[in-house]
């Protein structure tokens, strides 16, 4: 059955960006970088708000043409172009290439777009997650905790009304000290 899994990057104290939306703190080295590619390359798609959308769209079409660029980044440039992406906006009309744009979380849409679109969807981007949630439409979490201490941020649980059981499936520690906990609902 596919899943819609919310891949996220957070501080160890559970923000998943610091003050004015910085996330120059994650710890993406090659080695997280490509296990990030591993997994968005098996993603039949990508389901994000428009702020991600914006930011992803701003610099990944062109990040492979950066002599700077390594090899990951590379690699994940020809993933993003060629991935089919939902993005959720009631401002946007259009937004480019393989996007389609979708106006409100409807349940009954995403099931449906869920079936039509063949394998698991990758989830990012705050106030998009934070509609999944509530809606009890998110069926994995990939979350990737960053050992770095932020005090003040955005916390990616900010919803007093979500509570969630889950089951733990999966960790893996990197070189660089982020830890994967990988879970599912336990319903």
């Amino acid at each position: 059955m596919n899943k819609i899994i919310l891949m996220m990057s957070v501080s160890l104290d559970g923000y998943f960006e610091g003050l004015d939306r910085d996330i120059s703190w994650h710890r993406v080295d090659e080695e997280l970088h490509s296990y990030f590619n591993e997994q968005c390359r098996a993603m039949a798609g990508f389901f994000d708000g428009r702020v991600t959308h914006e930011l992803m769209a701003e610099y990944w079409p062109t990040a492979d043409q950066n002599p700077d660029a390594s090899e990951p980044e590379i690699e994940f440039a020809q993933i993003w172009r060629d991935a089919r992406k939902y993005v959720f906006s009631q401002t946007l009309s259009e937004a480019g290439r393989n996007t389609t744009v979708i106006s409100d979380v409807v349940p009954e849409q995403i099931a449906e777009l869920k079936a039509q679109i063949g394998g698991d969807i990758a989830l990012g981007g705050a106030n998009l997650a934070a509609s999944f949630l509530r809606l009890g439409l998110v069926d994995e979490y990939r979350i990737c905790v960053h050992p770095v201490v932020l005090g003040k941020g955005r916390p990616l649980f900010e919803d007093p009304k979500v509570q969630l059981n889950l089951k733990l499936e999966e960790t893996r520690r990197f070189s660089n000290g982020v830890v994967l906990l990988r879970y599912t609902n336990d319903r």
